[in-house]
């Protein structure tokens, strides 16, 4: 979470992908910053700091499914070493329709060698 001027601009955390002991490594990645904090580096700063957190605590893979219209999102995560992996087709239910996901992955440089 990230505050500024006293409010909460953002926040970004991490979500186990399985319960399966392979897969312990593997996280997925939710980043949110507010519509009145966005262009401010605060994204960046937050993501950056979740990905030295992940890999501090043993996670070698980060995922991140983003819609294709949201394209400061996905610059954002490849500007911090995330690629596309492809794209999942009507994948999420957004207000009563389906939507697909760009699907972008990290993998550490640090763990899990």
């Amino acid at each position: 979470m990230a505050r500024e001027e006293g409010a909460i601009g953002g926040w970004a955390a991490l979500s186990a992908v399985s319960r399966r002991e392979c897969y312990a490594g593997v996280a997925e990645v939710s980043i949110y910053i507010a519509a009145a904090y966005r262009g401010r580096g605060l994204g960046l700063r937050l993501l950056a700091a979740l990905v030295a957190e992940s890999e501090a605590n043993g996670i070698w893979t980060l995922q991140a499914g983003i819609f294709p219209e949201n394209r400061a999102s996905t610059a954002l995560h490849e500007r911090l070493g995330f690629r596309r992996v492809g794209v999942r087709e009507r994948i999420a239910q957004r207000d009563g329709r389906w939507r697909d996901t760009v699907l972008l992955e990290r993998r550490s440089q640090e763990v899990g060698l």
